[in-house]
Order: structure tokens, then C-alpha cells, then sequence
């Protein structure tokens, strides 16, 4: 059966088995992965699965759908609001822009200092007027938030100061601040999807793509782009979402396992990312499949964007979000 065919059969609403004429039903969840076992967010689905089962303490069945086997991560997002085919999963905040124009801000390049300071912004739920509004809206509720990964540029030329990004051809996420801040930096941005990434830098289509070192080792992308600017432009944060339609369906002491599980398990998932991303980079280099490449004009490229982030906050009316992430000690 093919993918077309699962999902017109409702793969993923939540479902109630019977077993056998006097058991119990039995409820399954369906999660979806972009990427294999390795890989963070697909660790971080599987320690979420594992806690839900500890707390909640009764039979409950898991499938994590892996491998982009249910499409990307915007699939995922628009499933999980219709209530259809896919009940969790990890999805980047650009994919909730239809639903919430505050959404892609909270992964927006240059907002936050350092890991220290992404972490205490976090810890003290400085995002949640966002969640909520999500919620409301999408009808999709972010349960925790995973990533910790440092976003850098991988191209198929070296490019160490501002000059060398002066009119290249990169790849970026669909939310408009994206778009906006790569070409405030004098770049050529433009959205492609990610899984067509890779083929558009091998035939000349773009020059480079933004990621984090887990991104660029699973998708290979160092096989065409092989140059990493340490630009540090983004650390990435990658809610845990579930679905409200397939939340509202299911007992109570299940979901206080799902939201306790969310939590820590997006804790967890964030200091795996945080904690092996540096070593991911060492590995590539050693190998001879990638090469770091010092970026020199970090300040003076942080200050090219800075106008566009406020006027974006403006915009979205996330001033007051802005100033809170801003004045957050590290």
C-alpha cells in the first residue's frame, strides 16, 4: 500500500482496537520523523514514546512513522491540525506561519546570544503566548521544544566575511523573517524544500543552504557543499506538536503522561542536539568531508539584521516577546 493510500485511509487518527471481545481497547498514536534513528528528533520521538508509556502505566501502542515515510515536516504540521494521519511529531516553527505569523519568530536568526541564553529562555516558558496562539489557532498544541543545534551556512565556496555572502544563492526556510534577514546580509535568498535541497546546490540552482550539524550530516549535504561558515546566525528550536482533535479524544491520566512526557523528553532532545553538535562538525572535518571556514564579520552581520528583526516584531506584534527574550540574562 502505498503512502497515497495510507493516508486517504486516515493513517494516524488515533485509534481504538478492539482485541479481543473482552479486552479493553487499545489506543495507538502515530508519530512521523523526517530523518532515521540517529538522528535527534527521532531520538527525542522515541524517549517521548518511552515516558508516555512509564507515566501513563497501561497499554498503549506507538508507531513513528521515519524517514520522511509521511511526507516533511509542514505534512506533518497540516495532518496533526486536520486531526488526520499523523497525532506527534517535531516540526520546525516556519511551518506554522499559515496559523501564526509569531510562529517562525521564535527560531528567527540572531535572537538569541548563545546556548546559555537560548536555555534560559526556554526554562522560564518565555514562548508560551506564541503556543498559545497555535493552539487556538492550528489547533495544535506544543507540548515541549526540542533542538540545541547551531545554525552555520554550508556552501559550495568558501565565504568567510560579509563580502564573500555579498549576492549568494542560499536556500532558507519558507517564514518571511527568513527571507528578510538572509537578504538584509546582502545574500540571495530563496525557499526551496528541503529534501530537494541537495540536488539544487549539485546543479547549480543555489549556492548554499543553513543548517544545523545533525541536518547536514543526515541529508549529506557536505558531498555538494563542503565549505561550513561559521556564521552561527541561529540557534534552532523544534517544538514537540500534538494534535488537539486526537488529544481531546483520549483519557485524562493519558494526557498528564503526554504532557509531563512532553517536557522532558524535549529537555532530553535538546541536550543531545546541543551536546553532539560540535562533536558532528569534528567528525566531518576529520573525515575530509567538510571544512570549517572562520566568518570574521559575526558583529557587523548580527547589525545588518537587527533593524529587520524589529520590524518584524513590530509587524507581528511580538514586541513585547522581543524585549523579554532580549533582557533575559545567560
Amino acid at each position: 500500500m502505498n503512502r497515497r493510500m495510507l493516508l486517504g485511509a486516515g493513517l494516524g487518527l488515533t485509534g481504538f482496537a478492539i482485541t479481543g471481545r473482552a479486552q479493553a481497547q487499545a489506543i495507538t498514536l502515530n508519530g512521523a520523523s523526517q530523518f532515521n534513528d540517529e538522528h535527534a528528533f527521532t531520538r527525542c520521538l522515541v524517549r517521548f514514546e518511552e515516558l508516555v508509556k512509564q507515566y501513563y502505566g497501561k497499554p498503549i501502542n506507538f508507531t513513528l512513522h521515519k524517514n520522511s515515510s509521511l511526507g516533511l515536516e509542514k505534512q506533518y504540521f497540516e495532518y496533526m491540525a486536520q486531526g488526520r494521519a499523523v497525532d506527534y511529531g517535531i516540526v520546525s516553527p516556519a511551518h506554522m506561519s499559515t496559523f501564526s505569523r509569531a510562529a517562525p519568530f521564535i527560531d528567527a536568526p540572531f535572537l538569541f546570544r548563545d546556548l546559555a541564553h537560548w536555555n534560559r529562555v526556554l526554562d522560564q516558558d518565555m514562548l508560551k503566548p506564541i503556543a498559545d496562539e497555535v493552539e487556538k489557532r492550528a489547533r495544535v498544541m506544543l507540548i515541549g521544544y526540542a533542538g540545541g543545534g547551531v545554525r552555520n551556512i554550508f556552501a559550495s565556496r568558501p565565504a568567510g566575511n560579509l563580502e564573500a555572502l555579498r549576492g549568494m544563492k542560499v536556500r532558507v526556510q519558507g517564514a518571511p523573517i527568513w527571507s528578510r534577514t538572509f537578504a538584509a546580509a546582502g545574500m540571495s535568498p530563496t525557499v526551496i524544500a528541503y529534501n530537494e535541497v541537495y540536488n539544487a546546490i549539485q546543479n547549480n540552482v543555489i549556492e548554499a543552504g543553513e543548517n544545523e550539524a545533525a541536518g547536514v550530516e543526515q541529508m549529506r549535504f557536505y558531498e555538494v557543499a563542503p565549505h561550513l561558515s561559521m556564521t552561527q546566525h541561529a540557534i534552532t528550536i523544534r517544538p514537540l506538536c500534538f494534535s488537539s482533535a486526537t488529544f481531546s479524544r483520549l483519557p485524562a491520566d493519558l494526557q498528564a503522561a503526554i504532557r509531563r512526557a512532553g517536557t522532558e523528553a524535549s529537555a532530553y532532545g535538546r541536550q543531545i542536539e546541543s551536546t553532539e553538535d560540535g562533536q558532528k562538525i569534528a567528525a566531518l572535518e576529520s573525515a575530509g568531508r567538510l571544512k570549517r571556514v572562520a566568518f570574521t564579520d559575526r558583529d557587523a552581520l548580527q547589525q545588518k539584521v537587527a533593524p529587520v528583526l524589529d520590524t518584524y516584531a513590530r509587524e507581528i506584534d511580538a514586541e513585547a516577546i522581543m524585549r523579554r527574550i532580549g533582557e533575559a540574562t545567560s
